[in-house]
């Protein structure tokens, strides 16, 4: 077995039929606990004449320690596994998001002002005046989660159905973190002209748009081709949300090793989407010594067979110029941030960084390198997952942003509005409460969609992007 911790994504039910005699369970329990599986709940289900029928529950690394688990304990003499359940596809069956009304149905004057003939002065009032849309519909609270299913997470170009499932996720964490009622629309072309005619299409519906992963380095030009044609915010979270809760989290790692941004060297392994994203944020902030890597080595001026993001960003970054690998870029660097693969990051490439360094390692679900192998070399340590301290995940950010965005009638997200969400993600963990293991809020704690969205909403308001100049504005039109 690998090094690596059973996670509840990988968690199976069983159904047992155990003979009622004496540690009979404890031999199961025992089984599972030798295959390296996590044991859970344990419900009973009947009970038999000579038998007590339970399931159980397990959590595995992976699909392979799963199957393994299974075998331990059917090989148990006079254990019957009744039947095996994985847990998360039962968990995504029928889909996991649902359109409900608002107001109720039940009677022929609420269907006559809901429906016709009532519906018709709504209309009116909107094509009169179409800014009403923002009030009369559900415009004002709805985002689009766009893609094409050419990146989706570390499965690369698996297509638009099979990418459904993580737009589902999305909608769902928009409307349980931010109140934001999101639709999923997974597009059956990677045509950039397409995609955007498409989104430009439907964006009257929606009061912003979500991409999400989209391919570089076509993302890059379709969000900027909608910013351009669209007065909504366009948001490709792979990027911008990455870069947010990355710079959060920088930004309180630096606290615990008492270190500046301006002073300390980060390198960047993967300049994707994502990659480029978290170093030009990163810039902003201050950050002056950055240098990327690819799988060819680090970007620098001048080098060959760049396409024009990555040229454009090694001219903003490596001002020593450093040439080589990876190893080549972390001697003596203050931070590591992993946005590429796993194994991505040699263990003596991290040995060879500045004392009280800082390791952010996100491939997910396999990090560039495992946290067990660093944790004593290095002084911070974060990945994607959510069973190791310090989960990075975009949940921190993209809610509040689009809630704070949405409450203002934003017209774009702008630098400022990311750099005050970065902020207001950081500033929810007090003084006293950060250390190494806590660099980042929980995904669960409420306080950080609530700060983000205020941020936001104050951020757009000041820089002239808001439609109305305050999130606590009552609505006027009726």
């Amino acid at each position: 077995m690998s090094a690596l911790t059973p996670s509840a994504s990988y968690s199976l039910t069983l159904r047992v039929r155990i003979p009622q005699t004496p540690g009979s369970f404890a031999r199961v329990a025992q089984a599972i606990g030798t295959a390296g599986g996590d044991l859970g709940a344990i419900d009973l289900v009947r009970v038999d004449a000579d038998a007590v029928v339970r399931d159980v529950t397990v959590a595995a690394i992976d699909a392979a320690h799963g199957a393994a688990i299974v075998d331990g304990v059917r090989a148990l003499d006079d254990i019957e596994v009744v039947s095996v359940s994985d847990r998360t596809f039962l968990l995504h069956r029928g889909g996991k998001i649902e359109v409900t009304p608002r107001v109720p149905i039940k009677s022929r004057d609420d269907l006559s002002m809901a429906y016709t003939p009532g519906v018709a002065r709504i209309c009116t009032a909107i094509y009169e005046e179409p800014a009403k849309a923002w009030n009369l519909t559900i415009k004002g609270n709805t985002v689009a989660v766009v893609s094409d299913g050419t990146a989706v997470l570390g499965l690369g170009d698996i297509g638009p159905e099979a990418a459904m499932p993580v737009m589902e996720g999305k909608a769902m964490l928009f409307k349980e973190f931010g109140g934001v009622d999101a639709w999923p629309l997974c597009l059956d072309t990677t045509d950039t002209d397409e995609i955007v005619a498409i989104v430009r299409a439907i964006a009257p519906g929606f009061g912003g748009i979500n991409l999400e992963d989209i391919a570089a380095p076509r993302c890059f030009e379709i969000e900027r081709r909608l910013q351009e044609a669209l007065d909504i915010p366009v948001f490709h979270d792979d990027q911008h949300g990455t870069a947010v809760v990355v710079l959060a989290a920088l930004i309180c790692a630096l606290r615990v090793v008492r270190k500046n941004a301006a002073d300390v060297r980060v390198v960047l392994s993967g300049v994707g989407a994502a990659g480029i994203a978290v170093g030009e944020m990163l810039l902003v902030h201050g950050v002056r010594d950055l240098i990327g890597c690819d799988r060819r080595g680090t970007l620098y001026a001048g080098r060959e067979n760049m396409d024009a993001v990555r040229t454009a960003f090694a001219a903003r970054t490596n001002p020593r110029g450093i040439r080589g690998d990876v190893t080549a870029a972390l001697a003596g660097a203050d931070v590591a941030i992993g946005l590429s693969g796993p194994g991505a990051i040699p263990i003596a490439a991290v040995q060879a960084m500045a004392p009280e360094a800082i390791v952010f390692a996100l491939a997910n679900p396999t990090p560039e390198i495992q946290p067990e192998a660093i944790r004593d070399i290095v002084a911070v340590v974060a990945t994607g997952r959510s069973d190791y301290p310090n989960q990075i995940n975009n949940v921190l950010a993209f809610p509040g942003i689009f809630r704070g965005a949405l409450d203002v009638r934003a017209r774009r997200i702008n630098e400022e509005m990311k750099l005050a969400a970065a902020t207001a993600i950081a500033s929810v963990i007090g003084a006293d409460e950060l250390h190494a293991d806590y660099i980042v809020p929980s995904v669960f704690n409420r306080r950080v969609s609530e700060a983000v969205a205020a941020a936001v909403a104050d951020a757009a308001t000041a820089t002239g992007v808001a439609r109305r100049g305050s999130r606590q504005a009552p609505d006027s039109e009726v």
